[in-house]
């Protein structure tokens, strides 16, 4: 069961998360990051290292949430990896535990490693 990152990340784009993964699953858009399914390996290391509690367990996304599974999926297959930390988004801290941010997610690719 692989891990999800949910909509709490829009507009933070923290990446703690990704300093910690053991593999490369971790992928980049313009204003949040996602995990590919595939490469997850249920480790569970990029838990508690998100500032803005935006990763859940497959099974455990909340019922709100629930689009953020196959749109993990979905984006990690056209978004770049990403593997190593970069700065969060500027206003990252005032959109942190903000609720119904999907209107504010662009599907626009990052940029990457």
């Amino acid at each position: 069961m692989p891990f999800v990152v949910a909509e709490p990340c829009v507009k933070c784009k923290f990446t703690d998360c990704v300093e910690v993964c053991p593999v490369e699953c971790f992928h980049e858009g313009v204003n949040m990051l996602v995990i590919d399914p595939v490469e997850c390996i249920d480790c569970g290391a990029c838990v508690p290292e998100c500032p803005a509690e935006a990763i859940f367990l497959d099974e455990d996304v909340p019922e709100q949430w629930q689009e953020y599974v196959v749109l993990n999926e979905r984006l990690a297959e056209q978004w770049p990896i990403i593997t190593s930390q970069k700065d969060a988004l500027p206003d990252a801290e005032r959109w942190k535990g903000v609720t119904d941010k999907r209107a504010e997610l662009s599907e626009e690719p990052g940029t990457g490693d």
